[in-house]
C-alpha cells in the first residue's frame, strides 16, 4: 500500500518568522512610511499598517504601492527606505539564523535533501542577510522577492529553486512557511507537500491557503520531511 505522504527531494523554506522576525520588518516599514510623512498615532499610519499585517509575507515593494496607490514615485522612494532602514535594523539587532534553526536546517541538508531558503525581501534588503545564511551552510540556495518575476503568492520562488537547483518534479518539492502567501505560492506551483508553522486561527488561515499539514514549530518539520524522503 502506496504512502500519503509524498516523496521529498526539495525543500524550500521561506525565513519568514523563522529567521526575519515580523517585528523587525514592521520597525523598518513604520521607518520607511514616517519619512513620507505617515506617522505613529495618525489614521494613516494605522491603516498602513493594516494593510501589511494583512500581507504578511508578501514582499515590502508591493505593500508600499498598496499604501501609497496612485503615486508609483512615492511608493518606490518608501521601499528604497525600508530596504536601508531592514539592513539597518538587521545590523542593529543582529538578525541571524538561531541554533536551533541552524540545526534543522542543516539537518535536512545531511540527509540529501536539497535547500532553498526564501525571502519575500529584496535583494537590496535582505541580500547581505541570505548571503551569510548560505556562507554558514543554511541551504544550497537562496532567492530573494527580485530573483524572480513574481514573489509570494505566486509560483515563481518555488519554480525558480527547481529550475536552479535540478528538480525534476514539483511533486517531490516541500514548501515550509508561516504565511498565507507562502502557503499560496506552494499550492499554485503544485509542490507536493505544503507545512505551515502555525497554532490556533492562524493554523486554519493556513490551511485555506493551501497547507496540507500544519505544525506549530519548525522542531517536527524533520521528523516529517525525512520520513518523505525515505
Amino acid at each position: 500500500m502506496e504512502s500519503d505522504t509524498p516523496h521529498v527531494s526539495l525543500v524550500c523554506c521561506d525565513l519568514a518568522d523563522t529567521v526575519v522576525d515580523s517585528a523587525v520588518v514592521e520597525r523598518a516599514f513604520a521607518e520607511a512610511i514616517a519619512a513620507q510623512g505617515i506617522v505613529a498615532g495618525t489614521q494613516s499610519y494605522t491603516r498602513a499598517m493594516v494593510k501589511l499585517d494583512r500581507r504578511r509575507g508578501r514582499p515590502p515593494a508591493e505593500v508600499m504601492n498598496d499604501v501609497f496607490e496612485g503615486n508609483a514615485a512615492q511608493a518606490a522612494v518608501a521601499s528604497f527606505a525600508f530596504d536601508q532602514s531592514f539592513r539597518d535594523a538587521a545590523r542593529r539587532f543582529a538578525v541571524a539564523a538561531s541554533p536551533f534553526v541552524t540545526q534543522v536546517l542543516k539537518r535536512l541538508t545531511r540527509a540529501g535533501l536539497k535547500v532553498c531558503l526564501l525571502t519575500a525581501l529584496s535583494r537590496s534588503a535582505g541580500g547581505q542577510l541570505v548571503d551569510r545564511l548560505r556562507r554558514d551552510g543554511l541551504g544550497d540556495l537562496a532567492l530573494c522577492a527580485d530573483d524572480t518575476p513574481r514573489g509570494f503568492p505566486w509560483p515563481d520562488p518555488i519554480l525558480m529553486a527547481m529550475l536552479r537547483l535540478g528538480g525534476g518534479d514539483v511533486r517531490e518539492v516541500a514548501v515550509i512557511g508561516t504565511t498565507e502567501g507562502c502557503m499560496e505560492s506552494g499550492r499554485r506551483a503544485g509542490a507536493g507537500m505544503i507545512v505551515g508553522l502555525a497554532d490556533g486561527a492562524q493554523a486554519t488561515a493556513l490551511r485555506k491557503a493551501g497547507a496540507t499539514h500544519v505544525l506549530d514549530g519548525l522542531d517536527g518539520v524533520p521528523a516529517l520531511l525525512l520520513t518523505a524522503a525515505a
